[in-house]
C-alpha cells in the first residue's frame, strides 16, 4: 500500500475553511480577547467605582474613539463568544450536527454577533 502524500507544512491562509470552521477558530479568539482584557476591565471598574475623580477620569478616556473602537471589538468578542457558545452547547447535545443545520447555525453565530456588534456602535458611536 503506497503511503499517502501529506503536506510538509500547513499554510492556514492557503486552506479553505468551511464556515463552522471559522466560528469555531473565532471563538477561541473571542475568548482569548476577553481573558486577555479581563484585568483591564477590572481595573477600570475599580478606577470607576473609587471615587468620582476615577469616575471622570475612565469617562474621559471612553469619550476618545480609539477607547471606544477598543471597546467595541471587545463587545465584539463577547457577543462572538456567547453566540458561539450556546452553538457549541446545541452541537454537544448532538442538535445540529448536520452539514446544513450546522452551515446555518455558523451563519447564525456570525449574523447575531454583528448585528450586536452594530447596534453597539450605534450606540456608542451615536
Amino acid at each position: 500500500m503506497k503511503p499517502i502524500a501529506r503536506p510538509v507544512y500547513l499554510n492556514l491562509f492557503r486552506i479553505h475553511l468551511p464556515l463552522p470552521g471559522w466560528v469555531s477558530i473565532l471563538h477561541r479568539v473571542s475568548g482569548a480577547l476577553l481573558v486577555a482584557a479581563l484585568p483591564l476591565g477590572v481595573w477600570v471598574l475599580s478606577m470607576s467605582l473609587a471615587d468620582q475623580a476615577g469616575f471622570q477620569r475612565i469617562a474621559d478616556w471612553f469619550a476618545n474613539p480609539l477607547a471606544r473602537l477598543v471597546l467595541l471589538g471587545l463587545i465584539w468578542a463577547f457577543a462572538h463568544h456567547l453566540f458561539a457558545g450556546v452553538r457549541h452547547l446545541a452541537l454537544d447535545a448532538h442538535w445540529g450536527t448536520d452539514l446544513k443545520p450546522a452551515r446555518q447555525t455558523s451563519l447564525a453565530v456570525m449574523l447575531a454577533s454583528g448585528l450586536f456588534t452594530l447596534l453597539a456602535a450605534w450606540r456608542l458611536f451615536a
